[in-house]
Protein backbone atom coordinates (compact mmCIF):
# COMPACT_ATOMS: atom_id res chain seq x y z
CA UNK A 1 0.00 0.00 0.00
CA UNK A 2 1.54 3.56 -0.89
CA UNK A 3 2.44 6.18 1.80
CA UNK A 4 0.31 8.96 2.23
CA UNK A 5 1.51 12.33 3.51
CA UNK A 6 1.14 16.26 2.33
CA UNK A 7 3.59 16.23 -0.05
CA UNK A 8 2.86 13.24 -1.78
CA UNK A 9 -1.49 14.11 -2.32
CA UNK A 10 0.05 17.55 -3.89
CA UNK A 11 2.42 15.59 -6.61
CA UNK A 12 -0.67 12.64 -7.61
CA UNK A 13 -3.35 15.57 -8.08
CA UNK A 14 -0.24 16.97 -10.19
CA UNK A 15 -0.09 13.73 -11.85
CA UNK A 16 -4.19 14.20 -12.89
CA UNK A 17 -3.99 17.68 -13.37
CA UNK A 18 -5.02 18.75 -17.00
CA UNK A 19 -5.75 22.73 -16.57
CA UNK A 20 -2.90 23.69 -18.71
CA UNK A 21 -3.31 21.13 -21.71
CA UNK A 22 -5.92 19.22 -23.59
CA UNK A 23 -8.53 17.43 -21.74
CA UNK A 24 -6.77 13.60 -20.62
CA UNK A 25 -7.55 10.64 -18.76
CA UNK A 26 -8.80 10.04 -15.91
CA UNK A 27 -11.90 11.30 -16.99
CA UNK A 28 -14.12 12.48 -13.61
CA UNK A 29 -15.85 9.19 -14.05
CA UNK A 30 -12.49 7.78 -13.80
CA UNK A 31 -12.13 8.96 -10.18
CA UNK A 32 -15.45 8.37 -9.00
CA UNK A 33 -15.33 5.07 -9.38
CA UNK A 34 -11.65 4.85 -7.69
CA UNK A 35 -13.00 7.08 -4.83
CA UNK A 36 -16.27 5.60 -4.29
CA UNK A 37 -14.17 1.79 -4.33
CA UNK A 38 -12.28 2.84 -1.48
CA UNK A 39 -14.97 4.06 -0.06
CA UNK A 40 -13.66 8.42 0.31
CA UNK A 41 -17.05 9.75 -1.22
CA UNK A 42 -17.59 11.93 1.98
CA UNK A 43 -13.86 13.22 1.17
CA UNK A 44 -14.86 14.13 -2.62
CA UNK A 45 -16.35 17.63 -2.81
CA UNK A 46 -18.24 16.05 -6.41
CA UNK A 47 -20.22 14.40 -4.34
CA UNK A 48 -20.85 17.31 -2.17
CA UNK A 49 -22.11 19.27 -5.43
CA UNK A 50 -18.74 21.43 -6.07
CA UNK A 51 -17.86 21.79 -9.59
CA UNK A 52 -13.96 21.36 -9.21
CA UNK A 53 -11.14 20.34 -11.35
CA UNK A 54 -9.61 16.83 -11.37
CA UNK A 55 -6.34 17.78 -9.65
CA UNK A 56 -8.49 19.64 -7.21
CA UNK A 57 -10.27 17.14 -6.39
CA UNK A 58 -8.18 14.71 -5.81
CA UNK A 59 -6.50 16.95 -3.20
CA UNK A 60 -9.31 17.54 -1.46
CA UNK A 61 -10.60 13.68 -1.32
CA UNK A 62 -7.18 12.72 -0.30
CA UNK A 63 -6.39 15.55 2.17
CA UNK A 64 -10.28 14.41 3.76
CA UNK A 65 -8.27 10.77 3.54
CA UNK A 66 -5.49 11.26 5.67
CA UNK A 67 -7.68 13.41 8.43
CA UNK A 68 -9.82 10.55 8.38
CA UNK A 69 -9.05 7.36 7.33
CA UNK A 70 -5.92 7.29 6.10
CA UNK A 71 -5.67 3.74 5.07
CA UNK A 72 -8.25 4.12 2.51
CA UNK A 73 -6.48 7.46 1.06
CA UNK A 74 -2.92 5.03 1.03
CA UNK A 75 -5.22 2.62 -1.65
CA UNK A 76 -6.84 5.12 -3.64
CA UNK A 77 -3.18 6.72 -4.37
CA UNK A 78 -1.95 3.05 -5.33
CA UNK A 79 -5.67 2.97 -7.39
CA UNK A 80 -4.64 6.52 -9.15
CA UNK A 81 -1.44 5.33 -10.00
CA UNK A 82 -2.39 2.26 -11.32
CA UNK A 83 -5.07 3.84 -13.29
CA UNK A 84 -3.08 6.73 -14.25
CA UNK A 85 -0.47 3.83 -15.24
CA UNK A 86 -2.56 1.92 -17.40
CA UNK A 87 -4.01 5.19 -19.35
CA UNK A 88 -0.69 5.79 -20.87
CA UNK A 89 0.39 8.72 -18.56
CA UNK A 90 4.35 7.35 -17.74
CA UNK A 91 4.40 6.55 -21.70
CA UNK A 92 5.55 10.11 -23.46
CA UNK A 93 4.33 9.03 -26.56
CA UNK A 94 0.48 8.50 -25.28
CA UNK A 95 -1.91 11.36 -25.35
CA UNK A 96 -2.48 11.10 -21.62
CA UNK A 97 0.91 11.59 -20.95
CA UNK A 98 1.30 13.55 -17.51
CA UNK A 99 4.67 15.43 -18.12
CA UNK A 100 8.21 14.87 -17.50
CA UNK A 101 8.01 17.28 -14.94
CA UNK A 102 5.25 16.13 -12.52
CA UNK A 103 6.57 12.32 -12.83
CA UNK A 104 10.07 13.57 -11.74
CA UNK A 105 8.42 15.21 -8.66
CA UNK A 106 6.17 12.39 -7.75
CA UNK A 107 9.57 10.30 -7.78
CA UNK A 108 11.32 12.94 -5.35
CA UNK A 109 8.36 12.60 -3.08
CA UNK A 110 7.60 9.00 -2.98
CA UNK A 111 11.29 8.44 -2.48
CA UNK A 112 11.58 10.35 0.70
CA UNK A 113 9.00 7.83 2.15
CA UNK A 114 11.51 4.83 0.88
CA UNK A 115 9.41 3.96 -2.36
CA UNK A 116 10.54 3.58 -5.53
CA UNK A 117 8.14 4.99 -8.53
CA UNK A 118 9.45 3.41 -11.65
CA UNK A 119 9.60 6.48 -14.86
CA UNK A 120 6.70 3.73 -15.69
CA UNK A 121 4.95 4.37 -12.96
CA UNK A 122 5.82 1.06 -10.80
CA UNK A 123 5.10 1.94 -7.40
CA UNK A 124 7.63 -0.27 -4.72
CA UNK A 125 9.21 -0.59 -1.43
CA UNK A 126 12.75 0.42 -1.48
CA UNK A 127 14.82 -2.77 -0.38
CA UNK A 128 16.80 -2.19 2.32
CA UNK A 129 19.28 -4.61 1.38
CA UNK A 130 20.10 -2.73 -2.39
CA UNK A 131 20.55 0.38 -0.50
CA UNK A 132 23.58 1.71 1.38
CA UNK A 133 24.80 4.91 2.86
CA UNK A 134 22.40 8.37 2.81
CA UNK A 135 20.14 6.47 0.99
CA UNK A 136 19.47 3.60 2.90
CA UNK A 137 19.73 6.29 6.49
CA UNK A 138 17.03 8.07 4.80
CA UNK A 139 14.92 5.06 3.53
CA UNK A 140 15.18 3.19 7.16
CA UNK A 141 14.00 7.14 8.66
CA UNK A 142 10.95 6.79 6.67
CA UNK A 143 9.93 3.26 7.18
CA UNK A 144 10.29 5.04 11.19
CA UNK A 145 8.24 7.87 10.73
CA UNK A 146 5.55 5.63 9.33
CA UNK A 147 6.15 2.68 12.23
CA UNK A 148 4.71 5.60 14.57
CA UNK A 149 1.59 6.06 12.56
CA UNK A 150 0.72 2.70 13.19
CA UNK A 151 1.66 2.20 9.64
CA UNK A 152 1.28 -1.89 9.29
CA UNK A 153 2.67 -3.17 5.73
CA UNK A 154 5.80 -1.63 4.96
CA UNK A 155 6.98 -0.43 8.23
CA UNK A 156 7.15 -3.66 9.59
CA UNK A 157 8.63 -5.43 6.88
CA UNK A 158 11.33 -2.46 6.21
CA UNK A 159 10.79 -3.75 1.98
CA UNK A 160 13.23 -7.31 3.01
CA UNK A 161 10.63 -9.28 5.61
CA UNK A 162 13.08 -8.01 8.46
CA UNK A 163 11.76 -6.85 11.28
CA UNK A 164 12.60 -2.79 11.48
CA UNK A 165 14.16 -3.06 14.66
CA UNK A 166 16.17 -5.95 13.52
CA UNK A 167 17.52 -3.23 10.41
CA UNK A 168 17.74 -0.34 12.33
CA UNK A 169 19.77 -2.09 15.15
CA UNK A 170 22.16 -3.65 12.07
CA UNK A 171 22.20 -0.23 10.20
CA UNK A 172 23.82 1.19 13.60
CA UNK A 173 26.28 -1.41 13.55
CA UNK A 174 27.21 -1.19 10.23
CA UNK A 175 27.89 2.28 10.15
CA UNK A 176 29.56 2.07 13.63
CA UNK A 177 31.87 -0.80 12.95
CA UNK A 178 32.07 -1.59 9.43
CA UNK A 179 30.58 -4.59 9.41
CA UNK A 180 27.66 -6.72 10.72
CA UNK A 181 26.90 -10.82 10.68
CA UNK A 182 23.26 -11.62 10.25
CA UNK A 183 24.05 -15.23 9.47
CA UNK A 184 24.05 -16.94 13.11
CA UNK A 185 22.54 -13.60 15.17
CA UNK A 186 19.15 -13.81 16.85
CA UNK A 187 17.09 -10.84 17.28
CA UNK A 188 17.98 -10.29 20.69
CA UNK A 189 21.69 -11.09 20.07
CA UNK A 190 21.48 -8.29 18.01
CA UNK A 191 19.51 -5.77 19.45
CA UNK A 192 21.91 -6.07 22.36
CA UNK A 193 24.64 -5.22 20.40
CA UNK A 194 22.90 -2.18 18.90
CA UNK A 195 21.63 -0.99 22.48
CA UNK A 196 25.45 -1.88 23.70
CA UNK A 197 27.18 0.14 21.01
CA UNK A 198 25.40 2.98 21.23
CA UNK A 199 26.19 2.84 25.82
CA UNK A 200 22.21 1.82 26.39
CA UNK A 201 21.27 -0.65 29.33
CA UNK A 202 19.61 -4.16 28.77
CA UNK A 203 18.42 -6.27 31.31
CA UNK A 204 21.69 -8.49 31.24
CA UNK A 205 23.42 -5.48 32.83
CA UNK A 206 22.80 -5.00 36.13
CA UNK A 207 21.27 -2.21 38.09
CA UNK A 208 23.30 -0.28 40.18
CA UNK A 209 22.58 1.92 43.11
CA UNK A 210 21.67 5.50 42.03
CA UNK A 211 22.01 5.18 38.76
CA UNK A 212 19.92 7.45 36.17
CA UNK A 213 16.35 6.99 36.09
CA UNK A 214 16.81 6.45 32.23
CA UNK A 215 18.74 3.18 32.35
CA UNK A 216 15.26 1.29 33.89
CA UNK A 217 13.65 3.15 30.64
CA UNK A 218 16.39 1.76 28.76
CA UNK A 219 16.12 -1.98 29.56
CA UNK A 220 12.23 -1.62 29.45
CA UNK A 221 12.55 -0.70 25.68
CA UNK A 222 14.73 -3.59 25.55
CA UNK A 223 12.53 -6.16 26.75
CA UNK A 224 9.69 -4.23 24.97
CA UNK A 225 11.51 -4.60 21.55
CA UNK A 226 12.02 -8.36 22.15
CA UNK A 227 7.99 -8.87 22.97
CA UNK A 228 7.60 -7.32 19.83
CA UNK A 229 9.51 -9.15 17.64
CA UNK A 230 8.02 -12.32 19.20
CA UNK A 231 4.78 -11.10 17.98
CA UNK A 232 5.80 -11.31 14.29
CA UNK A 233 4.44 -14.22 12.01
CA UNK A 234 7.90 -15.42 11.54
CA UNK A 235 6.01 -17.61 8.44
CA UNK A 236 5.07 -14.86 6.29
CA UNK A 237 7.35 -13.25 3.61
CA UNK A 238 6.25 -9.29 4.36
CA UNK A 239 3.09 -10.03 1.58
CA UNK A 240 0.55 -11.43 4.04
CA UNK A 241 -0.58 -10.24 7.84
CA UNK A 242 2.72 -9.81 9.69
CA UNK A 243 1.55 -10.71 13.04
CA UNK A 244 0.23 -13.54 14.71
CA UNK A 245 -2.80 -14.96 13.81
CA UNK A 246 -4.19 -14.12 17.65
CA UNK A 247 -3.50 -10.41 17.73
CA UNK A 248 -5.55 -7.81 17.37
CA UNK A 249 -5.79 -4.65 14.96
CA UNK A 250 -5.49 -2.49 17.63
CA UNK A 251 -3.16 -4.61 19.52
CA UNK A 252 -0.95 -4.48 16.18
CA UNK A 253 -1.19 -1.02 15.57
CA UNK A 254 -0.05 -0.41 19.30
CA UNK A 255 3.02 -2.36 18.73
CA UNK A 256 3.97 -0.79 15.65
CA UNK A 257 3.89 2.45 16.91
CA UNK A 258 5.76 1.20 19.79
CA UNK A 259 8.79 -0.39 17.29
CA UNK A 260 8.94 3.19 15.84
CA UNK A 261 9.49 5.16 19.05
CA UNK A 262 12.30 2.91 19.74
CA UNK A 263 13.86 2.76 16.57
CA UNK A 264 13.41 6.64 16.38
CA UNK A 265 15.20 6.36 20.02
CA UNK A 266 18.33 4.45 18.76
CA UNK A 267 18.31 6.22 15.88
CA UNK A 268 18.87 9.58 17.61
CA UNK A 269 21.00 7.91 19.64
CA UNK A 270 23.14 6.67 17.13
CA UNK A 271 23.03 10.37 15.81
CA UNK A 272 23.93 12.10 18.79
CA UNK A 273 27.03 9.52 19.22
CA UNK A 274 28.15 10.30 15.44
CA UNK A 275 28.50 14.12 16.28
CA UNK A 276 30.10 13.94 19.42
CA UNK A 277 33.07 12.30 17.74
Amino acid sequence: MAPLNDAIIVAVAQLVDDAQTDRRHPSHADLEFQIRRVGLTNGDPKSQGQNVGKAKRVLSTLSWALEHDPMAGSSLVSNLLELIRGRGGFRDSSPNYVGKHSIENAIGVFGSEGYGLSLDGELRPKLLDNLSGKELTEAIESYVRRAKKGAQDAALVAGTGKDLLEAVAAHILQQRYGSVSMSNTNFPTLLGQAFTALNLATPQVPAEDGEPPKRRIERAMYELACGINRLRNKEGTGHGRPWLPNITAGEAKSATEFMGLISEYLLSRHSEGRDAT
